[in-house]
């Protein structure tokens, strides 16, 4: 009896100890590892970051100016845990080939080709569609030629509305397709410099009390790309391209009220570019949209990186998308 209970106290002390042992490992978060990948694409090399299985649902992160999939460093090891995720450069950004401006016009239409390629080419049927800033206009073009390919939207900071832009925002894309004077050409491209990328984009809307949350990271990558005039010059085509978008507005909009993708709208209040208006302007084509107004400014998944993913990993659980 004596010999049992000393035998069933060590089977005790064994288990307890790989219990705990279990427990332990229970709490360690091992994302999936990124992969920096290629793809050569009509004499051109698009780049892409990866990570997680392919198996599961594909997340397709779309950036924005001035920037690059750099700002989904964070993100992605968040969501690719349980989904596939895919993040490109866009064409004349970051590592993708920068044509010459001088003999490519770069515009938001060649912008969405290439990166309609580059899903093709990888085989990615349906996806969930992550946009921001110019993620938007490439998206969108994406969506209209067919909408059945969206598992569901995020949007974040993605305008599509004229609620969204403040009358002088407004008049400053008109402005930059319509006037093609010197004068014009020079403020555009002053813009493409370290000052304006630093303060005026990324410090822009926010205040000394968490100015920094703002990673320096971000605008160094983004200016190592724009250290030539031919880099700064992309930038200044897609400015004066912008207003395209605007006139196409309304047709988003209509096939939006006409698809009802699921959408989760995670937008920073503080966005001075894309103010809050334009979120809310989504419920009137998306009644069902889930909107999240957070204490962010334009960037906001390099601010509240953690937030926008728990957002989004509990928006598509919530939708079925997993």
């Amino acid at each position: 009896m004596k010999q049992f209970a000393i035998i069933l106290l060590v089977s005790l002390t064994v288990f307890s100890c790989q219990s705990r042992s279990e427990d332990t490992k229970k709490q360690f978060f091992l994302p999936p590892a990124t992969t920096y990948n290629y793809v050569e694409i009509d004499n051109v090399k698009l780049f892409y970051r990866e990570a997680g299985d392919k198996s599961n649902p594909t997340i397709v992160l779309l950036h924005g100016y001035p920037s690059s999939s750099h700002s989904y460093r964070n993100l992605i090891p968040m969501l690719a845990t349980h989904y596939h995720v895919i993040a490109p450069d866009n064409l004349g950004s970051g590592y993708s080939t920068h044509l010459d401006p001088a003999t490519t016009t770069y515009t938001f239409d060649v912008l969405a080709d290439y990166t309609e390629k580059l899903i093709n080419t990888l085989q990615i049927k349906n996806y969930v569609m992550y946009m921001q800033d110019f993620g938007a206009p490439v998206g969108y073009r994406m969506m209209m030629k067919n909408p059945k390919r969206i598992e569901a939207l995020i949007v974040q900071n993605a305008n599509a509305y004229i609620d969204g832009l403040t009358p002088k925002r407004h008049d400053f894309f008109r402005m930059a397709q319509m006037d093609t004077s010197q004068v014009k050409h020079d403020f555009l491209y002053s813009l493409t410099g370290e000052d304006a990328i630093i303060n005026k984009q990324y410090l822009f809307d926010l205040d000394s009390t968490n100015i920094n949350i703002q990673s320096p990271d971000a605008w160094t990558h983004d200016l190592a790309f724009l250290r030539s005039q031919k880099d700064r010059e992309i930038q200044v085509q897609l400015f004066q391209d912008y207003n395209t978008n605007l006139i196409r507005y309304p047709k988003w909009q209509k096939m939006l009220r006409e698809t009802q993708p699921k959408t989760l709208i995670a937008w920073g209040r503080k966005d001075l570019k894309f103010n809050y208006k334009g979120a809310e302007a989504y419920l009137r084509d998306l009644p069902n949209a889930e909107l999240h107004l957070l204490d962010a400014g334009h960037f906001t998944a390099e601010e509240k990186t953690r937030d926008i993913a728990k957002l989004i990993l509990e928006f598509l659980f919530k939708n079925g998308i997993e």
